[in-house]
């Protein structure tokens, strides 16, 4: 894990940086799949965590978690030519273990 300089604010919900991990090349039967055609990943790596929200509480990810998220959770944003999301906590569905 590499460390980024975001630091993501709280206000009324925790707010999380994911880096998301590389969509797939092929399918399951081996076929190679075009960049246009590649799906969204919904799952990638914590990178930033933000304290606590408004109401004081801690976020239950933490730096380094695996994650899965929604097709539409977050923003996207590009800091030194990588690719982030930042998003809700709530919009995280689970950590994978």
């Amino acid at each position: 894990m590499s460390s980024i300089n975001i630091n993501p604010l709280a206000g009324s919900n925790n707010r999380v940086v994911v880096k998301s991990a590389d969509a797939e090349e092929k399918s399951a039967g081996g076929i190679i799949i075009p960049d246009s055609a590649k799906e969204k990943p919904q799952k990638g790596h914590v990178m930033a965590v933000s304290e606590k929200d408004d109401k004081g509480v801690a976020p239950v990810v933490k730096n380094g978690d695996t994650v899965l998220y929604g097709k539409y959770a977050g923003t996207e944003v590009n800091l030194d030519g990588e690719s982030y999301m930042i998003m809700r906590e709530s919009d995280i569905l689970a950590i994978v273990n």
